[in-house]
């Protein structure tokens, strides 16, 4: 076993703000990967529709990296095999753009908007600074372990 899996049974994966390699939303895709080899992802999901927008803009198949993590590899090894394997190519300038977008994204349509209100609702019923993704993302993962929001 790799110790340096997450349990998300007992925490929540690094917040999607977090970045490596300048890409936001990849370490908390990497720490979900890890807990869904080890059986132990709790109620996060590996390859999920934040993991596939990160997955889909460099061009690298979820099962493939998903394989590659399966060998025990930490965070620089596997950004430099998504580098190695990544159908597209950014400049620095380019992927700190993107992540800074996806910082900021918010739902756009009524399916995406109905599930962020509810999830909100859920979350942080009181909290009206929650105004993108990655501030229900972040607080529902501290509500979901005993936080109050």
């Amino acid at each position: 076993m790799n110790f340096s899996t997450p349990d998300l049974t007992q925490h929540p994966p690094r917040s999607p703000r977090v970045r490596l390699g300048g890409y936001a939303i990849l370490p908390r895709l990497l720490d979900k990967c890890r807990a869904t080899i080890a059986g132990r992802a709790g109620e996060y999901h590996f390859d999920c529709p934040l993991d596939k927008r990160f997955l889909e803009y460099v061009g690298v198949v979820a099962d493939e990296l998903k394989a590659h993590v399966a060998t025990g590899v930490g965070d620089g090894d596997a950004l430099a095999w998504i580098k190695a394997h990544a159908k597209h190519r950014f400049s620095p300038w380019e992927i700190e753009a993107w992540s800074a977008w996806q910082e900021t994204r918010v739902p756009v349509d009524t399916d995406s908007r109905g599930f962020f209100t509810e999830l909100h609702t859920q979350a942080a019923p009181n909290r009206k600074d929650i105004a993108n993704w990655f501030d229900l993302l972040d607080v529902d993962d501290f509500a979901s372990f005993g936080g109050k929001a």
